[in-house]
């Protein structure tokens, strides 16, 4: 089974730290190996992999599926927009939503 993009993030994080550690490639592959349940071919390559990255990288935060309602015809222009742009709906929604947030439109604001 493949790993997601989160799972991949943490065991390169792991390989890293598993590299500063030991003074051992075996070592280091026997204990990522154990740790994670993969085989050891597998726990090398992430090895490998945190050896070219050379830094911790970020874990994505993981995403959840929600349901809103929205107008048919609002519906029908995001699919148009997202056909397009060859983007998915989730990612065009994802960035509409943080740019609103950001801009501090997604307050309140206070009645005076």
């Amino acid at each position: 089974m493949k790993s997601t993009k989160a799972e991949l993030a943490q065991r390169i994080n792991t390989a890293l730290l598993l590299i500063r550690k030991y003074n051992s490639t075996s070592e280091a592959v026997s204990i990522m190996a154990g740790q994670y349940s993969i085989s050891k071919r597998q726990a090398y390559r992430y090895l490998q992999e945190a050896s070219k990255v050379g830094k911790e990288i970020a874990v994505p935060d993981s995403k959840i599926a929600f349901t809103v309602k929205l107008s048919r015809k609002l519906v029908q222009r995001l699919r148009e927009h997202a056909k397009s742009s060859e983007k998915k709906l989730s990612e065009i929604v994802t960035q509409s939503l943080e740019d609103f947030l950001q801009n501090g439109r997604g307050r309140r604001q206070e009645k005076q």
